[in-house]
């Protein structure tokens, strides 16, 4: 993290919502390490896309948030999840003039940002690596905490929904491995053998 600490600071203020400071910063953790796999990825773009794809969510009502942004049947074609990826983009482009980037390297950001849970394709390597990314922290023990809640689901339902209906969505082979040995152990820990 320490290479990207500043833009992890910068955009601070805009995690404070929607439980994105704990999301966030575990995605950072999946990005990098897929990262590692893909060398000629551009790791400061894919850094950069994963810190800030979610920095949207702090202009919207957080009760909108949970109710049109997860609790609906066609929730990621929800008016407030495009809301949440146009404000992403202006956001970054805000964190990131400050710090010195280009603005060749604010739009390849952006671009990532910009339909990262709507849009049904990935535009490039880095895209994909932090599409994935962002899904990835779901399978942990923390992340089925949390996004069950924003369900309104058991953790056992909602691990059962991550099998059926997010690994199909990642794009990278590293992805789906991490992602079913990461909720094996999840469900495990929380005994969703049992309740």
């Amino acid at each position: 993290m320490n290479n990207y600490a500043h833009i992890l600071k910068a955009a601070e203020k805009y995690m404070r919502v929607r439980k994105n400071d704990v999301h966030i910063p575990i995605s950072f953790h999946y990005a990098m390490k897929l990262a590692e796999s893909y060398p000629n990825a551009d790791r400061e773009v894919v850094a950069a896309g994963i810190i800030l794809h979610d920095i949207g969510w702090f202009s919207i009502d957080e009760d909108d948030i949970f109710k049109k942004g997860f609790q609906t049947e066609n929730y990621l074609q929800s008016d407030v999840r495009y809301l949440h990826e146009s404000e992403g983009v202006r956001l970054s482009a805000e964190v990131l003039r400050p710090l010195g980037y280009s603005e060749d390297f604010i739009k390849k950001v952006q671009t990532i940002i910009d339909g990262h849970d709507t849009r049904g394709f990935a535009r490039s390597a880095e895209d994909e690596i932090v599409r994935d990314a962002d899904k990835l922290w779901r399978f942990t023990v923390t992340g089925v905490s949390i996004a069950s809640d924003w369900f309104k689901q058991t953790p056992s339902q909602y691990c059962a929904r991550l099998l059926t209906d997010v690994v199909p969505q990642l794009h990278l082979p590293e992805s789906i491995e991490m992602a079913k040995t990461d909720l094996v152990e999840t469900e495990k820990m929380l005994c969703c053998d049992v309740i």
